[in-house]
């Protein structure tokens, strides 16, 4: 069975599928969970893993918990790049926060949180909305005839 064809963004960015975003979101131990804060956006990093389509973290009491119990819709977002080949991903998910009661803790997987923290909540965002994005290397990237003016990454604009 064949890979089915690449989908690129209007920037020309390999747009993921669900399962691919999924896949990396697991791939990587921190992430970055953007909220709201005094009617502000706020971002914090958290430890966390994937268990279908949410993703589980532990907190103290604080921003985090508060926008958890008021079931908040935030993003969480990951990524991994390398500055020198110019290559990377990105996979944004979005949803609703909620406070994990003691039953499902009780089963849930173990996570150590990297802080120490006091009065220790799991937190689950459920996923409602999952996008990706993959920069390519340049000769696996759409070129279209606009974009010919522009030279590869390095080169000098004429």
């Amino acid at each position: 069975m064949s890979a089915p064809p690449r989908r690129f963004d209007h920037t020309g960015l390999q747009v993921l599928e669900d399962d691919e975003c999924l896949k990396l979101l697991s791939s990587v131990p921190v992430g970055r969970l953007v909220f709201t804060k005094a009617g502000l956006p706020a971002i914090r990093l958290v430890n966390f893993f994937v268990d279908d389509r949410t993703v589980i973290f532990a907190t103290a009491d604080g921003d985090k918990y508060r926008a958890a119990e008021r079931e908040d819709v935030v993003a969480f977002e990951v990524d991994e790049f390398d500055p020198d080949r110019h290559l990377g991903w990105t996979v944004t998910a979005t949803g609703r926060l909620s406070v994990v009661d003691l039953d499902d803790a009780v089963r849930a997987k173990p996570i150590r949180a990297w802080a120490p923290n006091r009065d220790r909540h799991l937190i689950r965002l459920t996923i409602e909305v999952l996008e990706g994005r993959r920069l390519l290397a340049w000769a696996q990237r759409p070129h279209p005839a606009t974009d010919e003016q522009w030279p590869a990454p390095g080169q000098p604009l004429s």
